[in-house]
């Protein structure tokens, strides 16, 4: 890009510029940003709900691995669509308990009415689980109704009909 400056810039001295320093940055690879994501995303829940025996990096392949260590301008070798049905399992079990969880943990908040969720959790005002699940499904390759279904489910099973029929 042309930064257009005025006259009275050009003469100035002192260090480089923000934007110039920005501008001289290399690009990073997108995609690579994005498989960082999810694995923050999945350790935020594993962390959050206190997910016992769950190993993060079993959610991935090879490939997916071996990206997480590498620079992120560099361009990696990202898992294609043909995956493991092993680690496809590992994935939809892995999703199914962070909506369960999720659901618990809703249900308990709503028994203890003295206590509400944002006084507990102020930092997640707004942040629902199962339809981060859900959005997590996509990144995974796990079917989205899958993990709708189980939510519906797991709604009716800790009574609150209310919200599995919306």
């Amino acid at each position: 890009p042309v930064l257009d400056t005025e006259d009275a810039w050009a003469s100035v001295e002192g260090p480089v510029s923000i934007v110039e320093l920005a501008l001289e940055q290399k690009r990073i690879h997108y995609p690579l940003v994005e498989h960082q994501f999810v694995l923050c995303t999945v350790l935020y829940a594993i962390m959050r709900f206190s997910l016992k025996s769950v190993k993060p990096l079993s959610l991935f392949d090879s490939k997916g691995k071996n990206a997480f260590f590498k620079d992120l301008t560099s361009i990696q070798l990202l898992p294609s669509g043909d995956m493991d049905p092993n680690v496809l399992s590992i994935r939809q079990q892995f999703l199914l308990k962070v909506v369960s969880a999720a659901v618990q943990t809703l249900c308990s908040s709503q028994k203890d009415k003295e206590v509400s969720e944002e006084e507990l959790f102020p930092f997640e005002k707004g942040k629902n689980w199962p339809t981060l699940a859900a959005d997590l499904a996509q990144y995974l390759q796990i079917c989205e109704d899958l993990v709708r279904r189980h939510y519906v489910c797991e709604l009716y099973s800790y009574g609150m009909d209310h919200l599995g029929e919306e």
